[in-house]
């Protein structure tokens, strides 16, 4: 089956400034927030908010990591594949700030049980809030629900969402692609 496209560039474009602004609109300044990439796909994700929201916001700098949770998964065992980690790159304290752990797809909930474990070994935030560029809604194994959503896509069992990014993978765009025949 061919694959679906959900989103192209200029609406992918247009959804990043809109939870930039969601973001601004809740918190009024960026002071006391860090941003948080959950790695590998929600790095380019959360890159990508940090560069629009002090071009918005006209601000300076905003506190930002990286978080690896290659070893906080509980399935990194069950792979057939060697788990290869990631870089973690958190150079504050998460102590008393107001955290957005940030990813590019939230299917199971599993990679986010996962972030929040890692997160905490920084510390102990004020709050934690949870934005996604795509929500897959259903599926859930556990129960995590995002603050922040780009935008939500029904899917079913068999398929696949794909977000793609221009700096690794040359264009901007959200794919629904059948993963069973």
């Amino acid at each position: 089956m061919q694959a679906l496209t959900i989103l192209e560039s200029t609406a992918f474009d247009l959804t990043v400034q809109r939870l930039c602004h969601q973001l601004i609109e809740d918190r009024g300044h960026l002071g006391g927030t860090a941003l948080v990439g959950l790695q590998p796909r929600g790095v380019f994700f959360a890159r990508r908010l940090r560069r629009e929201l002090l071009r918005i916001t006209g601000e300076k700098q905003v506190a930002y990591g990286e978080l690896d949770i290659t070893f906080h998964r509980d399935d990194f065992r069950q792979r057939a594949v060697t788990a290869i980690p990631a870089t973690t790159d958190l150079d504050f304290s998460v102590e008393d700030r107001r955290v957005v752990l940030i990813d590019d797809v939230l299917f199971t909930g599993r990679s986010i049980r996962a972030g929040l474990d890692a997160l905490l070994a920084f510390g102990r935030p004020r709050s934690v809030e949870l934005m996604v560029f795509v929500d897959r809604r259903f599926n859930r194994e556990l129960p995590i629900q995002p603050d922040y959503v780009g935008r939500y896509v029904d899917s079913l069992a068999g398929q696949r969402v794909s977000v793609e990014w221009q700096e690794s993978d040359g264009v901007d765009r959200v794919l629904l692609q059948r993963t069973t025949p």
